[in-house]
């Protein structure tokens, strides 16, 4: 599926990623619709939140792949909408460069973190 004109095709013009970018934040959308109830539910049912409570949750296969997916998806989302936010209110083509990459490494810094914080809890053992 391409958002290009036939025209715009042969000349080179028309949206190049724009497409895929609004494609991507709507998927992260519906995925966080989906995920976020759950990942509240399952903090809600917890008796309570001490280690070895969050490991024993954690330590279920299931849990820890959806919060590492809602880790994830939260991350995609958010770098997403900043990327847009930047795209549309940076003047200086420089200065939207660079936060664009600052944010980029950011957000995927941050996922690494989270992802790796829950595989250390869901693999440790309970305290």
């Amino acid at each position: 599926m391409t958002s290009k004109s036939p025209l715009g095709t042969i000349l080179g013009l028309g949206s190049h990623s724009g497409t895929h970018h609004w494609w991507m934040h709507r998927v992260t959308s519906i995925a966080l619709a989906l995920l976020g109830p759950w990942f509240v539910i399952t903090l809600l049912r917890l008796p309570d939140y001490h280690y070895a409570t969050v490991h024993a949750a954690l330590a279920r296969p299931m849990n820890a792949v959806l919060t590492a997916l809602f880790m994830i998806t939260v991350a995609h989302h958010s770098s997403a909408g900043i990327s847009v936010i930047i795209e549309d209110y940076v003047p200086s083509k420089s200065k939207k460069f660079a936060a664009l990459i600052v944010t980029q490494f950011v957000h995927w810094l941050l996922a690494a973190y989270a992802v790796l914080s829950v595989l250390k809890v869901a693999l440790g053992s309970a305290a």
